[in-house]
């Protein structure tokens, strides 16, 4: 009975782990280019955060000398030799070395009777910084740096002394140095730690997870899972469905093609599967906003005179209500679906098309019901972090739902209606997809030299990246650093001899 069972186990297997993962409606790629203007712009919010490192007091006694080195602040620094790279399977490396950092000390000095005050120029150079950064999902399904090692080391440290006891400094410096030395180190990694953890966090939380479009319907790019790193590309699989406003918790299954990049040229790609946008066809059909109305004035004209003249006029001359306004409700009849192939992407659209009279004050006479089967054409673009598509109609076809007859008298009707189609439905509906969905970037990044290439069930999108904002500039934003005491902007005039203070 066991070895049945494992044997059961074994067949399910396969098949469990391929429901287990579920594929992603919109992918993003980035590649080694991306990660390296992420580098430069890294590394000036990284000096930012280096230059405001808080380091103790260094106070200590040799024989009769008293000294004191306070208020330790970084004029300068040098990080040169740096690198940012890929570690699989969910690392980013940050690595800087031989970097040299320029500090100034306030120093005191209390010699017997002897008192001196004033300040240090130091510097700190053989700089070493070897950061790890842990990438994950969490619970909300946002990327986050969820761990952080840091190791750093300071080679050298060099102090230059002036002053009435410029000889007694000389002789002391090595206390001094070793001490200001092993503060300074201690302190970088707890500051970067706190930029990677607090801060940059703080800007991956300005990526949208899930958030609505519009009035009717929303977006959940939550991701699916924990980011894939290779040695030349992070991956990112994210849900990329959409949902009415008024039914959140709906799932639509996704059973379309999973996006596949290979390309690794540009800085970043984005996929989208057909399911993306199934899901957004999907979301306005449930929201009920898939119909148009339009009735008496709205009507064009020179449809109105075609339908009163052809087919319906036999209609129109049973009604005791002829000069009535008509009234035309198109309505899709079901999700549209979308299709992408090499040679393009295509949106097809089953609607019915509702012909009635409206007389004032008495009950509508309907004089026909249509079945209609469109096909559109859809330009997908990328403009920034929006993004669109343009609506085109290609294909259109009407029929009766009650008899061939009445098809076959239909017949001269199609140009007309596919003309009202392009020139009074499709403006609408392009109106509404002109916004365009924002993609799943952190503020203050954006996409330049987009190409879209179509593929057999998805579409990617390459580009480069883009700083519309700094870093420091997004991160204040969202999360205000707190305020620092400033320093004094002169020495006391009677500094106190008290050795207690020093």
């Amino acid at each position: 009975m066991a070895t049945g069972s494992c044997c059961l186990l074994l067949l399910l297997l396969p098949w469990l782990l391929t429901a287990s993962h579920s594929p992603p409606g919109c992918k993003i790629r980035i590649t080694s280019k991306g990660l390296d203007l992420v580098k430069q712009e890294g590394l000036r919010f990284v000096e930012q955060e280096l230059q405001n490192i808080t380091v103790s007091d260094l106070h200590g006694k040799e024989g009769q000398f008293h000294y004191n080195i306070s208020q330790v602040k970084v004029m300068d620094l040098q990080l040169a030799f740096s690198d940012l790279y890929f570690q699989p399977q969910q690392y980013l490396v940050f690595n800087i070395n031989n970097a040299s950092i320029s500090l100034r000390f306030r120093r005191q000095l209390l010699y017997w009777f002897f008192y001196d005050i004033g300040s240090i120029n130091a510097s700190a150079d053989g700089v070493h910084i070897y950061t790890v950064l842990q990438l994950a999902k969490d619970e909300a399904g946002r990327l986050k740096i969820s761990n952080i090692t840091c190791n750093a080391s300071i080679a050298r440290m060099h102090a230059g002394f002036s002053g009435t006891l410029r000889k007694v400094y000389e002789f002391l410096s090595t206390f001094i140095v070793t001490g200001m030395r092993f503060l300074v180190s201690q302190q970088i990694c707890p500051s970067l730690e706190h930029a990677s953890l607090v801060l940059l966090n703080s800007l991956l939380d300005t990526v949208p997870v899930r958030n609505y479009v519009d009035e009717h319907i929303g977006i959940d790019y939550s991701l699916l899972r924990d980011p894939a790193v290779s040695t030349d590309t992070l991956d990112l699989d994210f849900k990329g469905m959409f949902f009415p406003r008024a039914s959140e918790i709906q799932e639509l299954e996704n059973h379309a093609v999973e996006p596949v990049i290979k390309e690794t040229e540009r800085m970043v790609y984005v996929a989208f599967s057909e399911y993306f946008f199934d899901s957004a066809m999907h979301a306005y059909f449930q929201a009920g906003v898939l119909n148009i109305e339009l009735q008496g004035e709205k009507v064009p004209k020179d449809l109105e005179v075609l339908l009163r003249a052809t087919f319906f006029g036999t209609i129109f001359m049973l009604s005791p209500a002829v000069d009535a306004p008509l009234r035309l409700v198109l309505q899709v009849s079901a999700p549209p679906r979308c299709t992408i192939k090499p040679s393009g992407t295509s949106v097809s659209v089953s609607a019915f098309l509702n012909i009635s009279l409206v007389p004032p004050g008495r009950p509508a006479v309907q004089l026909s019901s249509m079945a209609m089967e469109t096909k559109l054409s859809a330009k997908v673009f990328l403009q920034r972090k929006a993004l669109r598509v343009q609506l085109d109609l290609r294909r259109f076809r009407i029929y009766s739902k009650q008899s061939a007859l009445e098809s076959l008298a239909l017949f001269s009707l199609q140009a007309p209606l596919k003309t009202l189609l392009q020139l009074t439905i499709m403006p609408i509906i392009n109106e509404r997809t002109k916004k365009g969905v924002q993609i799943p970037l952190p503020e203050g990044m954006d996409f330049t030299k987009e190409v879209v290439t179509n593929h057999a069930g998805f579409l990617t999108v390459g580009a480069d990246l883009h700083f519309s904002k700094g870093l420091r500039e997004v991160i204040e934003k969202y999360h205000p650093a707190p305020t620092a005491p400033a320093y004094p902007s002169s020495w006391p005039a009677e500094p106190s001899v008290d050795t207690r203070q020093l």
